[in-house]
């Protein structure tokens, strides 16, 4: 592909596959690298920067694919090393930069390096993993929960010890105090790289590192609804020791070096009792992650004050420190309630979900759009029957688990499957989701589909909008106005959260604008220094 600026990812737009779910080529039921070739030139037509590939790895798929066995390898489910290298290559050829997933924190149980650690306490990879006697009434070392519920330590009758697990019991924890771990996660990061990836996505980075003296986390001051649900007991604890350790930052400096000799970049997913803080400093000083992925915005919480908050705290962290590092925004992944049910509470106007894209795409930072949002997709209702997430499984019926937003995008109405496979889907395709298949909203051009296309392409003609400075302004609830200044261009913002109309005047310092057309937003108009705001429209200027 042809060359692009070294931050290129600096407020780039990324597109997030869930390979799984996004098009299955040979009728198992399960979404492929080959099927993801396929559609190429949908995701070409997108104007996306870049394309970010969920876990493909070979993976006994207890948590489909964030259980690695083996990190050189694509799983058979998924396709072979040359079905990766061929979409890789397509991609390039299509100008889109290519991200794929690492957890590197820790591993399937069916590891072949876990399954030596566990034979001894003496093997050569006995401190590959993170293992620790139990208390002598043969309790845990610590109170530390695991994420998806009960205790994050495992008895291992083998070694007659316990292992730490900070997710399912079969995903053990990686020891990174040992330097051997560290060289060998590098090594297989080195592998990605010099087969033509132009960046990571690094999952649950500020896991790496646990408290070499086991000391029990204390009780949160307040409950943690970011990271994980109420009913969830793992907000309940301040974490200080199980993760976010200061050791991570001299790795995080090793892991830089590695990639800059290839001229990758790297977005970290970070979820810490105050993520904000733990992403500006794993960010900052040009030395440690190009970018942190936000948890913010991917909680039920939806006002123009919380969104305006986060952001504020989120520039407010970075300005700490001299060389402030930046943020990536989502407002849905693979883990979370797609934002159109989160957020929208399946309202049946079209203009929310391209409200939300414009919204997303014009913050400051980068950000991450997830398949299916820009079809404006609802969650999908799983039945307790058909649920494949052990995480839902665990936590039903209050938390029903991450299958949701995983359900197979649905690419023709009429088709057996909507389209994505001929056998029988891994999880159903709700005939609600037919509706919204990608060839009904081909041809409308105020589709939801075709706005997304059309609006990231009107944006890359602003730079403001991609890298530049950001500056809020009051307005009434439900409304955002912000600004977006770089050099001598100043961008105007107004955006309507809510469904009933607004009238916003301007402050005096933005009364001389001149409206900006050709964006397609739409239900947003400035006249004499007042904006009258439609439900969920929004509105772009100039400001002289």
């Amino acid at each position: 592909m042809a060359k692009q600026s070294k931050a290129w990812w600096r407020g780039a737009v990324i597109y997030q596959i869930y390979p799984r779910s996004f098009m299955d080529s040979n009728g198992d039921g399960v979404g492929d690298l080959p099927g993801i070739r396929q559609h190429v030139p949908y995701l070409k037509r997108l104007n996306v920067d870049a394309v970010w590939i969920s876990p493909f790895f070979k993976s006994p798929m207890k948590d489909f694919g964030y259980d690695v066995a083996d990190y050189r390898e694509v799983d058979p489910l998924f396709g072979t090393l040359a079905d990766f290298d061929a979409l890789v290559a397509d991609l390039h050829k299509a100008g889109l930069r290519v991200i794929i997933d690492q957890v590197l924190s820790h591993s399937a149980d069916v590891h072949p390096w876990f399954e030596e650690s566990r034979q001894s306490r003496d093997n050569p990879k006995a401190d590959w993993y993170v293992w620790a006697d139990a208390k002598s009434d043969g309790t845990p070392p610590s109170n530390w929960l695991s994420v998806f519920g009960g205790s994050a330590w495992q008895w291992d009758a083998q070694r007659r010890q316990y292992y730490l697990h900070n997710f399912l019991v079969s995903q053990p924890d990686l020891n990174f105090h040992c330097e051997d771990v560290q060289q060998a996660t590098l090594d297989n990061i080195e592998f990605w790289l010099k087969r033509g990836v132009d960046g990571f996505r690094f999952d649950a980075c500020n896991y790496h590192f646990h408290d070499r003296k086991l000391r029990s986390n204390p009780p949160a001051a307040v409950v943690d609804d970011i990271t994980v649900t109420a009913a969830n007991p793992y907000g309940m604890q301040q974490h200080l020791y199980d993760k976010s350790r200061p050791q991570n930052l001299k790795f995080l400096k090793r892991l830089r070096k590695l990639l800059d000799q290839y001229g990758a970049a790297s977005v970290g997913e970070v979820g810490d009792d105050d993520s904000l803080t733990r992403m500006a400093e794993y960010t900052s000083g040009g030395d440690k992650l190009n970018q942190a992925y936000s948890f913010n915005l991917l909680t039920e919480h939806y006002s123009a004050e919380f969104i305006r908050g986060q952001v504020l705290a989120m520039e407010h962290h970075l300005a700490n420190y001299d060389k402030p590092g930046w943020v990536c925004w989502s407002v849905g992944n693979h883990d979370v309630p797609r934002v159109l049910t989160r957020w929208g509470h399946n309202v049946a106007d079209p203009q929310f979900s391209r409200m939300v894209l414009a919204l997303l795409t014009t913050l400051r930072g980068s950000s991450c759009i997830y398949q299916g949002d820009e079809l404006g997709l609802p969650e999908a209702d799983i039945p307790f029957d058909l649920l494949q997430d052990p995480y839902g499984k665990a936590f039903w019926p209050q938390f029903k688990g991450r299958d949701g937003c995983r359900a197979p995008m649905p690419w023709k109405k009429h088709a057996a499957n909507a389209g994505f496979t001929v056998g029988t889907p891994w999880l159903p395709i709700p005939e609600e989701h037919k509706a919204h298949a990608a060839t009904v909203q081909e041809r409308p051009l105020d589709s939801v589909l075709n706005f997304t296309r059309h609006f990231l392409a009107w944006r890359r003609h602003y730079p403001a909008l991609i890298r530049g400075d950001i500056k809020f302004y009051k307005a009434p609830e439900p409304v955002l106005l912000f600004t977006r200044k770089l050099d001598d261009t100043t961008i105007l913002v107004a955006l309507n959260l809510g469904d009933a109309e607004m009238r916003v005047t301007l402050p005096g310092t933005l009364h001389n604008v001149i409206p900006l057309s050709g964006h397609g937003l739409g239900r947003g108009l400035i006249d004499d220094g007042v904006i009258d705001l439609g439900a969920f429209g929004g509105s772009f200027a100039t400001v002289r």
